[in-house]
């Protein structure tokens, strides 16, 4: 089992947290978001990741090289300008090498902290035989994806007039929020035909409207931060004082 982390941004809400060094070696009690997440797949049995990186790249690389890549195999995909999600993963894919297509691999975002089940995640994806699995959640966001009947994406929502966008039609949707946490399959790499910088969501939303599975896996009862201000981080280190609930 692989994994990619994304680490490339340049974390701009967390300024000035992130004035002298990349958002995935901002600090939550102690600990740099990025150790976190490195640490919640190995716990989930991940022994190799790939880490896209652009701001203050060679501090994560020294941090990585000084951890002894926390005894993992840890390679970095260096961007010189900004892909975003869907050309990170994209300029990555050398990492993913080929196996059977149903075959899945992690993608995580470095400025989410949660206590989602990646094992049940992964099983939930396996069953399902759907191209991504989206670990997604009933709260307030500003950009909402949209799943229907059948917890199938087949739309978004977002911006101030709210205006739903759907690719594919559907009795009924239910508006829920990513969490920056999914189950791909191998098969989905080809299928990017995205250039450039590109977020991943527009792949999705093209393959959904071709008729691909791609489904909502419900993470209400886990516990989920996003790290992309300040005050979250402050909020993220008074929740885990004195309850561990990251290992």
């Amino acid at each position: 089992m692989k994994a990619m982390i994304l680490a490339a941004g340049l974390g701009t809400r967390l300024r000035p947290l992130t004035d002298s060094r990349p958002k995935a070696l901002v600090e939550v009690g102690g600990r740099t978001l990025l150790e976190i997440t490195i640490s919640r797949l190995r716990t989930f049995g991940i022994s190799e990741v790939i880490i896209n990186v652009h701001h203050f790249a060679s501090m994560v690389v020294d941090y990585l090289k000084s951890n002894d890549n926390f005894g993992m195999r840890i390679e970095i995909s260096r961007e010189d300008i900004l892909l975003d999600t869907g050309g990170g993963l994209k300029q990555a894919a050398w990492f993913f090498p080929e196996g059977s297509p149903e075959e899945p691999f992690i993608l995580h975002n470095v400025d989410v902290i949660s206590t989602i089940d990646l094992e049940r995640m992964l099983q939930a994806h396996a069953a399902s035989r759907a191209l991504v699995t989206l670990a997604v959640q009933d709260r307030g966001t500003s950009r909402y994806l949209l799943f229907d009947e059948n917890n199938e994406l087949c739309g978004r929502r977002s911006g101030r007039d709210n205006v739903p966008e759907l690719v594919r039609s559907s009795k009924s949707t239910q508006p829920l929020a990513f969490s920056g946490i999914q189950v791909i399959s191998l098969r989905f790499l080809p299928m990017m035909l995205e250039q450039g910088a590109f977020s991943i969501i527009e792949s999705y939303m093209r393959l959904a409207a071709q008729g691909e599975r791609i489904l909502a896996f419900r993470a209400d009862e886990y516990y989920w931060r996003d790290l992309g201000k300040p005050e979250n981080i402050a909020q993220a280190a008074q929740d885990l004082k004195g309850r561990p609930i990251l290992q």
